[in-house]
């Protein structure tokens, strides 16, 4: 899938991004700006995103950046009423943060571990959709984008409490589509696959890196998914790999 550059498709949206100072968050937000969005960066580094910010800004993009560790759930609720008086809504949020815990048997991991994964990877983008549904509600077209993994679907040992957290997350994701298909919004679950990030080489760490797609090869894929042209609904989009084309 080539890069077919800015079309400002995204001219004049408010779009939030969650994890947004590395990886693929990081790519997102910066592509997201270049199409013309108002991005909200989310992350709980400050250097990161101020790095992200200052990308952006020198594209001639705008953004704002807030602070966050999505385990305060009492700030994601205090985010969506500091927006509601700044925007008065949002058209895009794409929940990209998660946690990957600790490889190895389910058996062996620490309670803190199990409790920490499940808090950001499911229980924070809950959060994000009862918060965050009133503002959607105010878009012409309210995208919301949710990020997965294959490890949600079907037991794979040693994957422990992430794989468990992304199961719930699509589950929880899916209602929530079911519960807006009669809206103009639209809400999908994505699953960037495999992917040159921290995470990715903390999960396999004997992986070739230079074997795996970047991120801003993902973020590209992510334009047409929180477009408002978008009209996929309720589904789990998996990522192309170089060379392939979707049917």
């Amino acid at each position: 899938m080539a890069d077919q550059g800015p079309s400002g498709i995204l001219k004049d949206r408010i779009a939030l991004i969650t994890g947004a100072s590395r990886g693929i968050g990081a790519a997102m937000a910066k592509r997201v700006a270049a199409e013309g969005a108002h991005v909200i960066l989310v992350a709980r580094t400050q250097g990161g995103l101020e790095e992200v910010d200052d990308a952006i800004r020198a594209a001639g993009g705008q953004a704002t950046l807030t602070p966050l560790d999505l385990a305060d759930m009492d700030k994601i609720d205090q985010l969506g009423a500091a927006l509601y008086e700044r925007f008065g809504r949002l058209d895009i949020v794409i929940g990209n943060a998660g946690l990957l815990g600790t490889m190895g048997p389910i058996t062996h991991l620490e309670p803190k571990v199990w409790e920490e994964v499940m808090t950001v990877n499911v229980s924070a983008n809950w959060r994000m959709i009862r918060s965050f549904d009133p503002l959607l509600r105010q878009s012409d077209a309210g995208r919301a984008l949710y990020f997965s993994s294959t490890a949600a679907r079907g037991p794979r040992a040693y994957w422990s409490v992430y794989a468990v957290s992304k199961a719930a997350l699509e589950m929880t994701v899916g209602i929530y589509a079911e519960e807006t298909k009669n809206t103009p919004i639209r809400v999908n679950l994505f699953d960037p696959g495999k992917t040159r990030t921290v995470m990715r080489a903390e999960a396999v760490p004997g992986e070739d890196p230079d074997t795996l797609k970047t991120p801003e090869f993902v973020a590209e894929q992510i334009i047409e998914l929180v477009a408002p042209s978008c009209t996929m609904h309720g589904e789990i989009i998996e990522a192309l790999e170089p060379g392939e084309t979707r049917d």
